[in-house]
């Protein structure tokens, strides 16, 4: 270090010194840090100091804050694929073709286990489950099955989506700091088949995501589309860290 050069504070020495040792491998990708008390009390710092480095660690994508779990090294942006959360609307709109959306079915309920376990929520809560059907002119374009946790977002309990399609409402109201997508391929179900106008076992393009917000659970939502009529594409430039 350069004699002329200040001091680090402590808060650049928490974030230097956790970011070096999760960028050396000594804290590989899923590792669990130590409890916030124990890493304020190691570095003789208070907890609201700790979290609020914890939390730009968490907006840097370098932790992943999850409530009542604790934090975890995120995977790094070379191992995982880093996709943007796009707007229905938008992508019908870029077809040419007229948009509209109608809610199928809500439900306010205490959450079960199979939600908790799409939330990574140990619970207890209450959540929203919407299913909604999205269409590009005439035709069936999406069906999305969500859930929203109604801790993290209570609005949404009075909120009767009719003007702005449940993925675009929450955009525009909850600022998500993570996401996690999984896509695969599957076949379409009764259900999934009826809502889309396809064969039953008809082949689909499944894109599973999850949100938070500072750690908090935002949504779940599945998202199918016909598999003949969509693709993916990313486009992306190498990491520079």
């Amino acid at each position: 270090m350069n004699a002329s050069s200040p001091p680090l504070s402590l808060h650049q020495r928490i974030l230097g010194e956790i970011e070096g040792r999760i960028r050396s491998g000594e804290w590989p990708p899923g590792y669990k840090l130590p409890a916030e008390e124990e890493l304020a009390l190691a570095y003789g710092c208070s907890r609201m100091t700790m979290n609020k480095a914890l939390g730009e660690l968490a907006r840097a994508g370098l932790i992943e804050r999850r409530r009542k779990a604790g934090s975890f090294v995120s995977q790094p942006p070379a191992q995982s694929a880093v996709l943007a959360i796009p707007d229905i609307g938008a992508e019908v709109a870029a077809l040419g073709v007229p948009y509209r959306f109608e809610v199928l079915s809500r439900a306010t309920r205490l959450a079960t286990k199979s939600d908790l376990k799409r939330l990574i929520h140990e619970g207890p809560t209450s959540v929203l489950v919407l299913h909604v059907r999205h269409f590009a002119g005439s035709r069936p374009f999406c069906l999305e099955r969500r859930i929203i946790d109604l801790a993290t977002v209570p609005d949404a309990t009075s909120e009767p989506f009719l003007d702005l399609p449940p993925g675009t409402w929450l955009k525009a109201r909850v600022p998500w700091t993570a996401a996690e997508h999984r896509i695969r391929a599957v076949g379409a179900d009764a259900a999934t088949a009826e809502a889309l106008s396809l064969s039953h076992g008809t082949a689909c393009l499944v894109i599973e995501r999850r949100t938070w917000s500072d750690g908090c659970p935002v949504t779940s939502v599945e998202l199918a589309y016909p598999g003949d009529a969509n693709e993916l594409v990313a486009v992306f430039t190498p990491f520079q860290s």
